[in-house]
């Protein structure tokens, strides 16, 4: 004979169940929509380039937490404009390597670039 036992409220898991980690590819697959929905016929103006930041970050959020709602979302965006020129970011991070992640995705057109980088991070 078995018996179901409710979960409690009152608990919480120190890692995610399998099924709900992270997964960069699936971010990725979420980032490079918003970026071509947002981006692909968008000129490069220095005056409205803080708004679309904006607008690329809040909506890849806002996507990617309907996702992982477990996780703390952080969204780092960078549009500039394309002049041929090379760009290097980098970022250093202490964090739970099981539980924790991120994802990165670069599109560029013949007027801007657009690099995203998504952190997930899982709260305890």
């Amino acid at each position: 004979m078995s018996r179901e036992v409710a979960a409690d409220p009152n608990t919480f898991t120190l890692r995610p169940e399998h099924k709900r980690k992270f997964r960069p590819a699936d971010v990725k697959a979420i980032a490079r929509q918003v970026l071509v929905s947002k981006l692909e016929s968008q000129e490069y103006n220095a005056d409205n380039v803080q708004n679309l930041i904006k607008d690329v970050a809040d909506a890849v959020r806002d996507q990617v937490w309907a996702r992982y709602t477990n996780y703390k979302i952080l969204v780092h965006c960078l549009i500039g404009e394309q002049r041929g020129e090379g760009v290097r970011m980098g970022c250093k991070c202490f964090w739970d390597s099981d539980s924790d992640n991120l994802a990165e995705e670069v599109y560029i057109t013949k007027q801007l670039f657009a690099v995203v980088t998504i952190y997930g991070l899982y709260q305890y």
